[in-house]
């Protein structure tokens, strides 16, 4: 029963993590939370340990001691520039085989990976993504997510230990920060934003859905040895969603219907290409895997970008006095 089971979460101080630790003692589980200085969270169900820097040898075999699952949310996210790919490699990939390593020799039942969509494809894809779509990065955050997933499989092959895949697509919810932290402060100026003409659509991830998955494949046989892509049912264009942003925040669209040709070229006079690539290029993905083993999410894409307006920028971000630092 999901009461007698001990989960492992690393990355517990980030957006993801933190919400899955939660939701996790919620739902029974008891849960050790793994971060660089670990939050205090108000449940007896769980136990917050530091892990240090995982980019150089940690006590990998410590964390997974007496643990039944372990769910690695820990990285270095694709929202941050200029990084040599050696250090995506370093934390990505070397702190995946050092936790799935041990793992393997405490015999854990089950080790979920969060991966990401962009292992896959780049920040746009000319058709319809799924997990039959070729793996094919297009920068060094994708090429170390991809590698991590190589490593995870090899690493665990032949063991007792069942390992899962989730490559979720742009995850948003309260207090999420990165480009879609960014969106959504930018939905909040009170000023009219020149996106109403916008047409490319893009699959986005609410943090209820990406939850849902979580505990879903955490739960099921179906979901042993396997990479599925995670997405709300429904693609938006970025029109879409500001709309619903400004929804949530109580405000008027105010969204003007420059032309797309017209913003994509001002971006890029501006040193902004990713920026206009995302705005005016396609990213739908369809999780037709995880569908299949009887996965459906919970929430509708518009109600909960609403619901993530209406949560502020600072929900779920712990303040600073519930921190600590500890020593294991």
């Amino acid at each position: 029963m999901a009461i007698a089971q001990r989960i492992l979460v690393t990355g517990a101080s980030g957006f993801i993590g933190q919400h899955v630790v939660r939701t996790l003692a919620d739902r029974g589980y008891t849960v050790r939370a793994a971060s660089r200085q670990p939050i205090v969270f108000d449940s007896p169900r769980v136990e917050g340990v530091a892990v240090g820097d995982m980019s150089r040898s940690f006590a990998a075999e410590f964390l997974v001691r007496g643990v039944d699952a372990v769910v690695h949310a820990a990285g270095l996210s694709h929202a941050r520039a200029n990084l040599p790919e050696a250090a995506y490699t370093a934390i990505n990939v070397g702190a995946t085989r050092q936790l799935a390593r041990a793992a393997r020799a405490a015999r854990v039942k089950r080790f979920v990976l969060m991966s990401s969509i962009r292992a896959q494809v780049g920040v746009t894809y000319p058709g319809i993504v799924t997990e039959a779509t070729v793996a094919a990065p297009t920068d060094a955050y994708g090429r170390s997510k991809l590698a991590a997933e190589s490593i995870l499989a090899q690493t665990l092959e032949g063991s007792s230990t069942h390992w899962t895949v989730l490559r979720p697509v742009l995850v948003y919810g309260g207090g999420v920060r990165g480009n879609m932290g960014a969106l959504m402060r930018l939905a909040a100026l009170p000023v009219p934003l020149p996106f109403g003409a916008l047409k490319a659509r893009r699959s986005l991830l609410s943090i209820g859905n990406l939850l849902s998955a979580i505990q879903y494949v955490l739960q099921t046989q179906t979901a042993e040895n396997t990479i599925f892509d995670v997405a709300d049912p429904d693609p938006l264009t970025i029109a879409d969603v500001i709309r619903a942003l400004r929804r949530g925040l109580g405000r008027p669209e105010l969204l003007l219907p420059v032309p797309e040709a017209s913003l994509a070229a001002l971006l890029r006079m501006a040193g902004k290409p990713h920026f206009a690539d995302r705005l005016t290029g396609d990213l739908i993905v369809d999780p037709v895997l995880l569908r299949r083993i009887g996965w459906a999410p919970p929430e509708a894409t518009l109600d909960a970008l609403v619901a993530s307006a209406q949560s502020g920028p600072s929900a779920d971000r712990p303040k600073p006095e519930r921190y600590r630092a500890a020593r294991h």
